[in-house]
């Protein structure tokens, strides 16, 4: 087989490799898609950790071509995507239910071998079905979209409220649209591209704001702005120092902070504590996706999120190789793999 293998800090290479043997309770895929995260560039340039030398990608969809003995729910030809996020079962966090703050987590495509190959082992507690003839690409979005949901359930959002979304990568345009199924009044999304403006409004945003423009927060909660006084939640997904240290003041009084956007490993941002404290606005964080990556199959195999504008490219592994080791083009959404 083959497979994108990180062989240390900005070492980048496809490599020829043995085809694993599924083991005990482990499922053998056919990758047909996996997705190019940020979180790949971050692990490239040593900014978030890793197991080094191991094979990148963590959003992934594809064919079960084999199982290992013990595996009762799967079989050869159905068509799974992979939670990547494996926790131990053990540490107190696990205990305590909070699989995703397992303090021996390991992850599929950082820790362990993943999807950027041929084929990916993928331990059948973490594996979900999709649909019979579902396309594999849209799959491949199942694990951001797992994450997007994750965030929702901390914010919490009720029907009626307003949200402001900070970035029109992926990440905010999927926001946009759980915010939309969540019953959201308003929905402003803020980011530089007019071309990811345009595709918030018709992914459900009421109201799109031209970041490189300035001003942002007098346009949006100023007066007379979309939302005088802020918003009920503001959610930054864009990764962005400048941001984060924004949302806070495009939040309204009681109102909520999500940080969804991942910085890099070390990064500092500025924020007033007085100005949270007399305005009681939550400020909240949401890390990876416990128990939600099947709530998340489930949407994309209902057509409730739409995913297919959001492929910006196919590429092969060798040039999946490349498109990590680079800055990503401008207006890029989404670059899927293509084995």
């Amino acid at each position: 087989m083959r497979a994108i293998r990180l062989e240390g800090v900005g070492q980048l290479a496809v490599r020829d490799l043995e085809t694993p043997v599924p083991g005990e309770g482990d499922l053998l895929v056919r990758v047909e898609a996996c997705g190019i995260c940020g979180t790949d560039r971050h692990l490239f340039h040593g900014e978030f950790p890793s197991r080094p030398p191991v094979t990148l990608g963590h959003e992934f969809a594809g064919t079960v071509e084999a199982v290992g003995p013990g595996v009762t729910r799967f079989g050869p030809g159905m068509m799974v995507t992979g939670d990547p996020n494996i926790a131990c079962g053990r540490c107190p966090e696990c205990h305590r239910g909070r699989v995703h703050l397992c303090r021996n987590l390991q992850a599929i495509g950082i820790h362990r071998d993943g999807g950027f190959a041929t084929h990916v082992l993928v331990p059948e507690t973490q594996a979900h079905r999709l649909p019979d003839g579902f396309d594999p690409v849209h799959g491949a979005f199942t694990e951001p979209l797992a994450c997007c949901i994750h965030g929702m359930d901390v914010a919490a959002p009720k029907p009626g409220e307003t949200i402001v979304v900070l970035g029109g990568g992926l990440i905010g345009l999927l926001v946009v649209q759980l915010a939309r199924l969540a019953g959201a009044s308003r929905i402003v999304l803020a980011t530089r591209s007019a071309d990811k403006r345009a595709l918030a409004e018709r992914l459900g945003a009421t109201d799109t704001v031209d970041a490189g423009q300035g001003e942002v927060e007098r346009r949006i909660a100023g007066e007379g702005g979309l939302l005088p006084g802020g918003a009920d939640l503001v959610v930054e997904a864009a990764g962005v120092a400048e941001t984060v240290a924004q949302a806070p003041r495009l939040a309204a009084r009681g109102g909520r902070v999500l940080l969804l956007g991942v910085l890099p490993q070390g990064e500092k941002v500025e924020i007033e504590p007085f100005d949270l404290l007399f305005r009681e606005v939550q400020f909240l964080t949401s890390f990876v996706n416990p128990f939600t990556h099947a709530r998340a199959a489930a949407l994309l195999a209902a057509g409730a999120i739409d995913v297919a504008p959001l492929v910006s490219r196919r590429v092969t592994l060798q040039e999946g190789a490349e498109a990590i080791s680079a800055r990503a083009p401008a207006g890029e959404i989404r670059a899927i793999v293509v084995p």
